[in-house]
């Protein structure tokens, strides 16, 4: 009974790692995931007292669960099979790829994460970056909404800060859930965004298999009631114009939604704007034919230099944030109402005449959210001075002029935001952001657009120049 065993050290230590993986997965795991699912229903109890749009069962329910209703959904599986048919491959083959899909797609819900921290960091980042601001908002209409419905805010897309600034502006009423590109698919950025309730989408997909994956994942959400955020335009806008949008995720939406529910399906158009967007110059060089893309080294060189160039302003007292953004929200539209007007039912439509409806209600929402784009003092003054071309022009010149311009928006119905209700300020506000990243060049008192940064100030004219 004591006999010495001697054992080579390589087994010895294979052992303790077996033993320890077994520790973990018994005892440790089980814990730190009981630890986690009480304090995130303590936070939903909590916020569930101030959220005027509840979080759902659905986003409440195991990302596991929610897989294997995924994958094995009976749309799903009938595209699985002709998948399968078609490529002359087992249905195992097709079903693996079917899960693989799913396990790409579907979130993985955090209410601890999404309320403690990523709404206190967006709120921190949003407000160290700009002067966040609501503009308009048409509150009978937002308050008219069911409880029950689902919520999809529609918005245009002009950066990433755009996730984050709505994300803060909705921490109060609903969890949004973001549809996001494959951009964000790397570790652990993709962690926090699926804890966010985020879905991946990948962008003009073609795989006929895979877009019917994504379907019944939004079909199933939106049937659930899930509060969801979309971008018609399907990515950043690169010279400042509004994008022609498309609209595949309103048709997987729409083509799921029953007027016999108990839901209604309200969109909300959203449109929003900044004095400064983060990659301005990266996009104006994406559509720059001629212009020299930058490595990934030089990228992230470039990026390390504006961050120190941030800090030493910020050392010198000489750091006024990046502006303004600013948010409007309009008036929300009922699907169901809007289906009774047209005498339309989107589910029981021909291929092409539900497409062109769904057209006709996404260009409806996108006109909409057009509208709202805030008019911002840089996108007021870069307009001026273009306009002015190569004059240069006073401070009051251009005070005068950018009073007429806005005369001429408020006619149009635009939603003119006036920091501090004085223009005086929102002129002075503007004119210090450019001055202050070179776009503009004083002399004498007289302010003149540099022409090598023409396109720059053209990029933030165009912002509201369809207003």
């Amino acid at each position: 009974m004591t006999t010495t065993i001697a054992v080579p050290l390589w087994l010895a230590v294979v052992a303790a790692v077996l033993a320890l993986w077994a520790l973990l997965d018994r005892l440790l795991v089980p814990s730190a995931r009981w630890l986690i699912r009480s304090r995130a229903n303590k936070v939903l109890d909590e916020v569930g007292q101030r959220l005027r749009l509840q979080v759902r069962p659905f986003q409440q329910t195991s990302r596991r669960s929610l897989i294997d209703r995924l994958v094995f959904d009976e749309k799903v599986q009938q595209a699985a099979t002709a998948f399968a048919q078609a490529n002359k491959m087992p249905r195992e083959v097709a079903h693996a790829i079917v899960e693989r899909y799913a396990r790409e797609i579907v979130p993985a819900f955090n209410a601890y994460f999404y309320f403690r921290i990523g709404a206190w960091l967006s709120k921190k980042v949003s407000r160290l970056l700009y002067r966040v601001r609501i503009g308009y908002s048409d509150e009978a209409g937002l308050a008219a909404v069911p409880a029950n419905a689902t919520v999809v805010f529609v918005m245009n897309h002009r950066s990433n800060m755009d996730y984050i600034l709505a994300a803060h502006l909705a921490a109060e009423q609903a969890a949004l859930s973001y549809a996001v590109g494959e951009w964000a698919r790397i570790w652990p950025l993709q962690q926090m965004i699926r804890a966010m309730g985020a879905y991946f989408v990948r962008r003009g997909s073609g795989n006929d298999l895979y877009r019917r994956v994504l379907e019944r994942y939004i079909a199933m959400a939106t049937e659930a009631g899930v509060t969801q955020a979309v971008y018609p335009e399907g990515g950043l806008t690169r010279d400042g114009k509004l994008r022609e949008p498309k609209f595949g995720v309103l048709d997987y939406m729409l083509r799921g939604f029953s007027l016999e529910g108990e839901r209604d399906l309200v969109f909300v158009p959203l449109g929003l704007n900044y004095d400064r967007v983060l990659e301005d110059r990266t996009q104006l060089l994406s559509v720059d034919a001629q212009g020299t893309k930058p490595g990934a080294l030089a990228a992230t060189f470039s990026t390390l230099r504006f961050v120190g160039q941030q800090f030493w302003l910020a050392l010198r007292s000489k750091w006024y944030r990046f502006g303004y953004a600013c948010v409007n929200f309009g008036t929300p539209v009922s699907v169901k109402l809007y289906c009774a007007e047209r005498g339309i039912d989107f589910r029981k439509l021909a291929k092409d005449d539900r497409i062109r409806e769904v057209s006709a209600l996404g260009r409806h929402l996108m006109d909409q959210v057009g509208r709202l784009i805030p008019v911002l003092p840089v996108p007021l003054v870069a307009r001026v001075l273009l306009a002015a071309e190569a004059g240069a022009l006073s401070e009051l010149e251009i005070k005068s002029r950018v009073g007429a311009e806005v005369e001429r928006l408020k006619s149009c119905g635009a939603h003119v935001y006036l920091p501090r209700s004085d223009w005086d300020y929102a002129v002075g506000a503007g004119l210090r952001m450019l001055t202050l990243r070179h776009l503009v060049e004083e002399v004498d008192g007289l302010y003149r657009a540099r022409a090598d940064e023409m396109p720059l100030l053209a990029y933030y004219a165009r912002s509201i120049e369809h207003l």
